[in-house]
């Protein structure tokens, strides 16, 4: 029996797996910090804002194991990552999406601040 609501709803739904991949903090930043050439670990520290070197390992190895990112160790000390075929099928959505937050950013920050001016200080102190 099929899902009446569609087959993007179905617990093994490769939409699930996309979704689980992009909803990461880092991983569509590290995607599209790797979209115009290949990159080693320090330059992707510092073109990523806010990124640990930590989380940035952990996030490159994840992106590696779903086929996204390649390593290139030419040397012990010379480690590049570069996006794969499949990797690179990500930089028009990626780019679409870049394109709707910079159009839409300020609405949805000013959508955040209402809100939180209209919740009572004592609930925020709580939360």
């Amino acid at each position: 029996m099929q899902n009446a609501a569609g087959p993007t709803f179905l617990a093994d739904c490769p939409t699930r797996l996309a979704v689980e991949i992009i909803s990461d903090k880092w991983a569509v930043l590290v995607l599209y910090g790797l979209s115009h050439q290949p990159r080693r670990h320090g330059e992707l520290v510092d073109l990523i804002g806010g990124i640990s070197r930590k989380v940035l390992t952990q996030t490159l190895r994840r992106l590696q194991q779903y086929g996204l990112v390649e390593r290139h160790a030419e040397a012990p000390r010379r480690v590049e990552y570069s996006l794969t075929d499949l990797g690179r099928t990500l930089v028009e959505p990626i780019e679409v999406l870049t394109i709707w937050a910079r159009d839409h950013g300020g609405a949805i920050a000013d959508f955040q601040e209402a809100a939180e001016a209209a919740t009572p200080a004592r609930a925020r102190a709580q939360g």
